[in-house]
């Protein structure tokens, strides 16, 4: 369902490899739990918002970017698309950064 390739947002990305439709599950993040920040690491809020946890990804889904407006979403490791996505398109989410 998807593949990684030469991205314009960050050397490379999450592509998707064909039609993916609003609400579809896109992947699953997978990785160790870790303590310290990297380059490839998600960090997911506890449900009561106290805490968070660190996974070092290694898997492909490691290589979304991050886009103001993006056409996914992570529910903890899980990844929906927001909207349809036709093939070949860049999945991105978006970091929690403020873009201002």
């Amino acid at each position: 369902m998807v593949y990684v390739g030469r991205s314009r947002i960050h050397g490379r990305g999450l592509f998707s490899s064909g039609p993916i439709a609003a609400g579809q599950l896109i992947g699953v993040y997978q990785g160790p739990v870790v303590t310290e920040d990297g380059p490839h690491v998600l960090w997911i809020e506890d449900a009561s918002g106290d805490s968070w946890t660190g996974y070092d990804g290694t898997n492909e889904m490691r290589f979304m970017n991050h886009s103001a407006s993006p056409n996914a979403e992570m529910d903890g490791l899980y990844c929906h698309a927001l909207k349809d996505i036709a093939a070949d398109v860049e999945i991105t989410i978006d970091y929690g950064w403020d873009d201002s």
